[in-house]
């Protein structure tokens, strides 16, 4: 399909790539050729069944070879109607029923045992209903992909992500593969897969410059109300939407974005509500590894500041939820958070370099990593949000029994 020519891929290659992996600590999930065995008609339909038998023998390699999978994944955007080709929710579900029993069979006795994923493609709620129903035993992760805003090539892809309402509308699948998972009676999670934002390569100067972590971090929020588990970003490298640079290797902004997230949001997801500008999107988690929470707050306005107090509600579908409104007055005795002002270098949302709390972010001569250090703020002030901003706040002394702590009255 799509003129590509037969790829393979060497055992010798794969023990290069198990050396990688080893000294980088990385989890892998491979995705294994679920069209192997199927012919494939002119209008993108399949018959017959997934032949089994080469990913099994490289199964065994790996297991023989003692490589450390995190998981083996079943094919690539076959479900609904497809790309390029499709496979029925039934016959996938047969299929991913005989990976299963493949790996069951040759990690008997050895662990850890990879989790067992698919499919793997865009969400299509009646073929995920019917996938998950006759999968409920013995799948661990139900996968997703997500290009939201439509094609790289798309001269508006700015607007949309700057658009509140557009945002809003982005939330459906994750809602209804939410509601699917909990009414099956499987134990699978979701996880969005794969997600570059824009298909085909994204857009230069836009899926990977500043502006793009406007629509990267509402996703991670936004999935993670969802109780969506894992999101896995198209590319660390590679298109226009990776987060690394592909000449210099060197960061670009949503790598810190994505950075800032990994060490600040804690895996417990609060409730939040601001009341005021629609143009403001606002998630809340517990902290990671630390006391209180962190907010994530992102100020889609390009002239207003926004200042925001909170309140604290423990009462909102089993969850605390978060208020944050206007704030104007000053109240209460002073302690300390703090912040994490993220901002594009001279105001250029097209910039590839972030700036956080006004200071440029690059790497050293070294490549390393620079410290990411916050702002100190007194409580007694406004948490305040530029135009065109991204502020995490890390607020250690505002404790929740959501944390596994006690409620903190103000």
């Amino acid at each position: 399909m799509f003129g590509f020519n037969p790829g393979c891929l060497p055992l010798y290659r794969w023990d290069e790539l198990n050396n990688f992996f080893n000294e980088t600590g990385a989890k892998i999930i491979f995705g294994l050729n679920a069209l192997n065995g199927r012919e494939v008609h002119a209008d993108g339909s399949t018959i017959g069944a997934w032949d089994s038998t080469n990913a099994e023998l490289f199964i065994r390699y790996t297991v023989k070879k003692n490589y450390t999978m995190y998981a083996w994944e079943l094919g690539n955007e076959l479900c609904g109607s497809g790309v390029g080709a499709r496979v029925t929710a039934a016959q996938y579900a047969t299929d991913t029923t005989t990976l299963s029993n493949i790996v069951e069979e040759i990690y008997d006795g050895i662990g850890p045992k990879p989790l067992i994923i698919s499919p793997g493609g865009f969400f299509d709620a009646n073929w995920f209903t019917e996938f998950i129903n006759k999968t409920t035993d013995i799948l661990d992760v139900v996968t997703h992909h997500i290009y939201n805003l439509g094609a790289g090539v798309d001269k508006g892809l700015v607007e949309k992500i700057l658009n509140p309402s557009y945002l809003d509308g982005l939330a459906d699948p994750f809602k209804q593969l939410e509601n699917i998972l909990e009414t099956s009676g499987t134990s699978a999670s979701a996880w969005v897969g794969e997600a570059g934002g824009a298909y085909n390569s994204g857009h230069h100067l836009v899926t990977d410059a500043f502006v793009f972590s406007f629509w990267y971090l509402d996703q991670l929020g936004m999935s993670a109300v969802y109780d969506t588990k894992t999101y896995c970003r198209q590319t660390l490298i590679g298109g226009n939407y990776g987060l690394l640079n592909t000449t210099t290797f060197e960061p670009n902004p949503d790598y810190y974005s994505a950075l800032l997230w990994h060490r600040l949001m804690g895996e417990t997801v609060l409730s939040t509500n601001f009341t005021g500008s629609k143009k403001m999107r606002s998630y809340a988690h517990c902290a990671k590894e630390s006391d209180g929470i962190t907010l994530l707050l992102i100020n889609l306005d390009n002239m207003t500041t926004i200042n925001v107090n909170l309140s604290a509600n423990a009462l909102l579908k089993s969850r605390a939820q978060i208020e944050l409104v206007t704030q104007d007055t000053k109240t209460g005795e002073s302690t300390t958070r703090e912040e994490y002002h993220l901002t594009a270098k001279d105001g250029d949302l097209h910039s590839q370099t972030m700036m956080l709390n006004g200071n440029e972010l690059t790497v050293n001569s070294a490549g390393d990593i620079p410290p990411l250090e916050p702002l100190l703020v007194s409580s007694l002030e406004p948490i305040s949000v530029a135009p065109y901003s991204i502020v995490f706040v890390h607020i250690p002394y505002l404790t929740l029994n959501a944390c596994g702590n006690l409620v903190m009255n103000f």
